[in-house]
């Protein structure tokens, strides 16, 4: 059963996104299931499963090993396709103009996407980390909201397409991540003309990705962006369950199996799993955007107390009653957000 609640969404313009989410996946649903072998009554099945998990979950059941992972990959086979339909939807009613420049590029083996407009700077760039739930996204099905970062920032902005969970679990996302910061090393980028910027997941991997450079002793980037980032592995923020029935973005797709998925048996409390539980001395200073009334929010908040009492120049912009990753709708909230990314940017760089 569904366990985001119509009726708790006080704002209208955040139930419009839900309804025009729910009718819109009726199209997608035609789409896809012509483009696989299998039927909707065989999809069915599984995607009630998701819905039997998550209620589960909320009663305080211990729900793990719930999903097969034959029925983990069709879950994450249709909620891929749904990303990647919906970007190139929106491509179609809105066709990039002559002054965006999109180029594919293979960095350190890891295929990656170069977003920007003509006349943006050359020498100082946003390393984009994209969201998904550690198993869907890519550089295409967050290319409007990179190019939104690129526009607001007048940067260039590379965007990776990480290995994903359940095929590839962790730390393959992490390894790519960090391959293509070392390749912009190689590639001539000074460290301080750096800026890593993640959303959702891709937050996770941007605090990964410092901890692991930092533990290296690669230089660190000038700072970094975590937009409603995932910290905390096992998933025991008070934010998680109470704002669950309001979150339209995470809370019926089921993001207790994906983060399953993710860690793929490896203990959620490992420092080298979850940023929250690491020792976050000696990061560069680090800007966070969430939303109070998202799941991840205490994720956001206990990074920043931890982060804050470690001695990180770190800072925490929050926005109620907008929903998680709010930065990629039309939302009033979403113009101020870059704006103070922006400035963010500029005082560093």
């Amino acid at each position: 059963m569904p366990i985001v609640d119509k009726s708790k969404i006080i704002r209208p313009e955040i139930l419009e996104i839900f309804e025009i989410r729910q009718n819109f996946l009726t199209q997608v649903n035609k789409a896809f299931f012509k483009s696989v072998t299998y039927t909707e009554d065989d999809y069915n099945p599984i995607w009630k499963k998701v819905g039997d998990l998550n209620s589960r979950w909320l009663n305080g059941e211990d729900v793990k090993n719930m999903l097969t992972m034959k029925e983990k990959l069709l879950l994450a086979e249709h909620l891929r396709f749904y990303m990647e339909y919906s970007a190139d939807y929106m491509e179609q009613l809105f066709p990039f103009t002559d002054e965006i420049i999109r180029k594919p590029v293979n960095a350190n083996n890891v295929p990656c996407e170069w977003f920007y407009y003509r006349g943006a700077r050359e020498d100082r760039i946003i390393l984009y980390i994209h969201g998904g739930g550690h198993i869907m996204g890519s550089s295409n099905s967050h290319k409007f909201f990179t190019l939104k970062l690129a526009k607001s920032t007048n940067l260039k902005v590379l965007s990776i397409n990480y290995r994903l969970a359940p095929e590839e679990p962790h730390p393959a996302a992490l390894e790519d991540c960090v391959s293509v910061y070392k390749w912009l090393l190689s590639s001539g980028f000074q460290s301080k003309s750096i800026i890593i910027a993640g959303s959702s997941a891709g937050g996770y991997y941007t605090f990964m990705t410092l901890l692991k450079l930092r533990d290296n002793g690669i230089l660190l980037p000038a700072g970094a962006i975590g937009l409603s980032p995932s910290t905390d592995m096992t998933i025991t923020g008070d934010s998680i369950k109470k704002n669950s029935s309001t979150d339209i973005i995470l809370g019926d797709l089921g993001y207790i199996w994906w983060v399953e998925s993710h860690l793929a048996g490896k203990n959620p409390y490992d420092p080298t799993v979850s940023p929250l539980y690491a020792d976050l001395k000696n990061l560069p200073p680090i800007l966070l955007q969430v939303s109070t009334s998202e799941m991840l929010y205490d994720d956001s908040k206990r990074f920043y107390e931890r982060a804050k009492k470690a001695g990180v120049k770190i800072s925490m912009q929050t926005w109620d009653d907008t929903i998680h990753v709010f930065h990629n709708t039309d939302l009033p909230e979403s113009n101020g957000a870059m704006e103070k990314i922006k400035k963010f940017i500029e005082n560093l760089l």
